[in-house]
């Protein structure tokens, strides 16, 4: 059942609400992440979410553990990326290519463990893979990330890669809505994480 429908099934219990409940999905997460989803309870709600999202107003953060370490402790990634439909995989390239589209993170190391290392990323644009993308052309796959260059799955067939924080302007009352998720309920996830908020 996709989780908008269990999201629907939730909504309805809780508020008991009769008939039809609506549910808008305003960005997705490729299937292996973990993380923060939104969701708009309204049909009015969603385009406003949708154009938010397109604007750049909201902040999005994950967190990625990778075997490799990056070389400088934090950096901004530029690259333009070509995705390829028949492979569901995005290419990373330095310079602009035919249908290519530029893609912008920044990422810091925020926690390392014997093996790993735990980098937080923000998004500064939205694109297929991106982040997935971006780490593997830096020499950071993450860690369970066959598609992009990891050595060997996760137990769970997932990714390393966690949709952490996402804040914005609430478009009606003005408030900052600051949304986290927490970390899977794994040990690598809860080790590396030890004393970070």
């Amino acid at each position: 059942m996709p989780l908008s429908e269990i999201v629907k099934l939730w909504i309805k219990e809780k508020y008991a609400k009769p008939g039809n409940v609506y549910v808008g999905v305003a960005h997705r997460l490729d299937r292996p992440v973990t993380g923060l989803v939104l969701m708009a309870k309204t049909s009015k709600a969603l385009p406003r979410l949708n154009e938010m999202f397109r604007l750049g107003e909201v902040k999005k953060t994950y967190w990625a553990i990778v075997k490799n370490a990056p070389q400088e402790a934090a950096g901004t990634l530029e690259h333009y990326l070509v995705r390829n439909e028949k492979q569901n995989k995005s290419y990373a390239y330095d310079t602009e290519r035919a249908d290519s589209k530029k893609a912008i993170l920044d990422y810091k190391v925020i926690a390392k463990s014997d093996n790993y290392t735990l980098l937080e990323v923000d998004l500064k644009t939205g694109r297929h893979h991106q982040i997935r993308c971006q780490l593997a052309k830096m020499g950071c796959s993450i860690k369970g990330d066959l598609k992009y260059g990891a050595d060997r799955s996760n137990k769970d067939g997932g990714i390393s890669l966690h949709s952490r924080r996402s804040s914005f302007i609430h478009p009606v009352s003005k408030l900052l809505i600051e949304l986290v998720a927490p970390v899977p309920n794994d040990k690598l996830w809860l080790d590396i994480t030890q004393g970070i908020d």
